[in-house]
């Protein structure tokens, strides 16, 4: 274990040094950022960005006031957006192991707080392993949202990450994050190749494997946000994964009493009043659930859920209740969550 985190510390900090020196576009994010976020991008130093190897857009909605929580923030990209959003009542706390990161991350504390016209930074940097989260002191039930970008695949022991995440966040906080998952197991022989360690590859969860950590660990029914295929162009690469098939897919997991293993129906229905900025029209749950200003949409009990116990509460009416269960929720599956296209299946949608 030692070994693997001191070559991820050494390929993130010194084999690569910017985001053109990646051989895969396994840890790039290749789908356009909403305008807010591009807006925010602007006031982002070049440096920062530069040194960016995120796979996904890990920012959700209504997060203004909040307490988060970045699990390898390396140049701290994602922390100063974010920072951005949670505004000066809100806080950021970012955790990386690479020194080389974390000192250019340090480094732009001052020039964004001065960006954003705060009076004082919201943004704060640990050096840490997300492999020992329980050694760094963090107090439990203390985050409202923890984010990570394309980091929890370099870890080693995944299902442990995962229920010290679910210990850290508050009753109806979330994880909300994107990383790099596979259509099978990766086999140990790959597992060992750093290089393809490196790049995010041979560290990626088999999709299903995934979904039953993240249930051990306490997250009932994870929901894909988006997905998209990661194209291995490298063909030093290519000759070593074979048919692996690799997916750089947006997850997150709600920290939730009560869901099911199933999406059972209650004949439950919401309805989005607005009132999130950044989703005036409506709001995306999943890849699977969007719910327009104004428009009745009937949901399972999870769904339900996710909306009444969570930080989305006062943005929705709720109708129905618990009181009659009409059996399983049509359109329930468990085929693989998303597609090769990136579009995401709508076979496989829980709901």
């Amino acid at each position: 274990m030692i070994q693997t985190h001191e070559e991820v510390k050494e390929y993130y900090g010194n084999t690569i040094q910017k985001t053109e020196d990646l051989k895969t576009q396994a840890c790039c994010t290749l789908t356009k950022p909403p305008k807010h976020i591009l807006d925010i991008l602007e006031l982002v130093a070049d440096e920062v960005q530069m040194k960016y190897y995120g796979c996904g857009l890990t920012l959700p909605s209504a997060i203004n006031g909040l307490k988060i929580l970045d699990l390898g923030s390396g140049s701290g990209r994602d922390c100063f957006i974010a920072g951005k959003l949670v505004g000066e009542n809100g806080h950021v706390t970012g955790i990386d192991m690479t020194d080389e990161q974390l000192e250019v991350a340090n480094k732009y504390l001052d020039y964004h707080r001065e960006k954003f016209g705060y009076k004082k930074s919201n943004v704060e940097f640990i050096k840490g392993n997300i492999d020992h989260l329980d050694e760094l002191n963090l107090e439990q039930e203390s985050f409202d949202v923890i984010i990570s970008n394309c980091v929890i695949n370099l870890s080693v022991d995944k299902l442990k990450i995962l229920k010290e995440i679910y210990g850290l966040l508050k009753p109806g906080g979330e994880m909300y994050f994107s990383d790099v998952y596979s259509d099978r197991r990766i086999p140990q022989s790959l597992q060992k190749n750093k290089v393809l360690w490196g790049e995010c590859l041979s560290g990626a969860l088999y999709w299903n494997d995934f979904l039953n950590m993240a249930n051990q660990a306490g997250f009932t029914d994870p929901r894909a946000v988006e997905n998209r295929s990661i194209a291995v162009d490298d063909e030093t690469l290519i000759e070593l994964v074979g048919d692996i098939k690799f997916y750089s897919v947006t997850y997150r997991l709600m920290k939730i009493e009560g869901l099911e293993s199933e999406c059972e129906d209650y004949g439950q229905a919401v309805v989005y009043k607005g009132g999130i900025p950044e989703n005036k029209n409506g709001f995306v749950l999943d890849d699977h659930h969007y719910f327009p200003v104004g428009k009745i949409i009937s949901v399972c009990g999870n769904t339900y859920k996710m909306l009444h116990d969570t930080r989305f509460k006062k943005y929705f009416d709720f109708h129905g209740s618990w009181n009659t269960h009409y059996g399983i929720f049509e359109g329930c599956g468990a085929k693989m969550p998303f597609s090769e296209s990136g579009s995401g299946s709508d076979e496989a949608a829980c709901c």
